[in-house]
């Protein structure tokens, strides 16, 4: 083989690895250092690389962004808060351009704080939805979807809630409910790790947890797919003879989708699609998992609760929605009566705005005539 033969095919090895790598699909997952991101892809790629798919981790903006571009990339991968999924999906994709890879890895709990002591039940939070203030993490985020979701199942509760602002952040938004005069809400969501800052924060400044548990809310499913489960996660770390504070709550699986196979035109690119889409279903969920740091341990310090736990917080809900029932049918009638007070003095005022406004076309009419008769002159 002659030397130029030689160079040549080394030539067109290289092209081909640079553009084998240039052409790799990728993986969806948020900011670079969140959890999705510096936790999960990494292992998802090792595994894929193994079964000689080509992929590779992409930053972006999280949940929804994930969502909208596998819309654009169907053969991508990305990583989702399971009920951000849900209402995103339900809402604005109702051709079911996506397939659900895995649900079964890792589940990030709901957490809602405040400084109200009379606030110790999500049906309390409910009745009490249109006088409290939610302070949320950024428009967009997935903690943003997740109380839009809750609001959109819960539209005679949470859905009343109307005092509601976006913080900068996420631990802004915890800064100002905890400094707030009790009538304010923050609800963020994450994994429960106690060692994160703002659980440690949380502890400092003497928040409490709310737990978000509702019947409503757990039976809630996509495709037969519970999106919320109930369960007791550690939210400080024990000291000396002290055991660690813990919370119970909604907690929603991360999800790993991409898109549908049976939209893709190309028999192909559908047959190579369900080959990738096996190969993650049949990947062992511990293959999956962050091989150090707190996810290593997560699972061992959460745990599921027994029916019958679950549905005495559930009964609690249900007891603060029906306590405050009464109150709540008091405010809409006052507000009932004094909409019926106010419609005689607001006619009035409309009259009377008419009767000015007519005075001053008149008015006007008569300084134009002046002004013409003037100029005439």
């Amino acid at each position: 083989m002659s030397r130029s033969t030689v160079a040549f095919l080394a030539t067109a090895g290289l092209t081909l690895a640079i553009t084998g790598i240039a052409h790799a699909s990728k993986i969806h997952t948020g900011g670079a250092r969140g959890a999705y991101n510096g936790d999960f892809c990494p292992p998802l790629v090792k595994e894929l690389g193994t079964a000689k798919f080509n992929y590779k981790c992409a930053l972006s903006l999280g949940s929804n962004d994930n969502i909208s571009k596998v819309q654009k990339n169907p053969v991508d991968l990305g990583f989702s808060q399971f009920d951000v999924f849900a209402l995103n999906v339900s809402k604005n994709h109702p051709a079911q351009p996506f397939h659900v890879i895995r649900n079964d890895i890792a589940r990030e709990c709901l957490f809602m704080v405040t400084k109200n002591k009379n606030l110790l039940s999500f049906g309390d939070v409910a009745a009490r939805a249109g006088e409290l203030h939610f302070v949320l993490p950024p428009q967009g985020s997935g903690s943003a979807s997740t109380f839009d979701y809750l609001r959109s199942i819960d539209p005679d509760g949470l859905g009343r809630a109307l005092d509601v602002t976006h913080a900068e952040s996420t631990d802004i938004a915890l800064k100002k409910a905890l400094a707030s005069d009790g009538k304010t809400v923050a609800l963020f969501v994450q994994f429960p790790d106690p060692n994160n800052d703002r659980f440690k924060l949380i502890a400092k400044e003497k928040g409490l947890f709310i737990p978000v548990i509702d019947r409503n809310i757990l039976r809630q499913t996509v495709d037969d797919q519970k999106i919320y489960f109930a369960q007791e996660t550690d939210v400080s770390n024990g000291k000396f003879w002290k055991k660690g504070a813990k919370v119970t709550t909604a907690c929603t699986p991360m999800v790993i989708f991409t898109g549908n196979p049976q939209l893709m035109t190309d028999n192909d690119q559908k047959l190579d699609h369900k080959d990738m889409i096996n190969t993650v279903n049949d990947i062992p969920a511990e293959k999956l998992l962050p091989k150090q740091g707190f996810f290593k341990k997560m699972w061992s310090k959460t745990r599921a609760l027994s029916a019958d736990a679950v549905d005495k917080m559930m009964v609690a809900s249900e007891k603060a929605r029906e306590k405050a029932a009464p109150m709540l049918e008091k405010a809409k009638e006052k507000a009932l009566e004094l909409g019926e007070k106010a419609a005689p003095m607001l006619e009035t005022a409309k009259e009377k705005a008419k009767e000015l406004g007519v005075k001053a076309m008149d008015k006007a009419k008569d300084l134009g005539d002046a002004a013409k008769e003037k100029m005439q002159q």
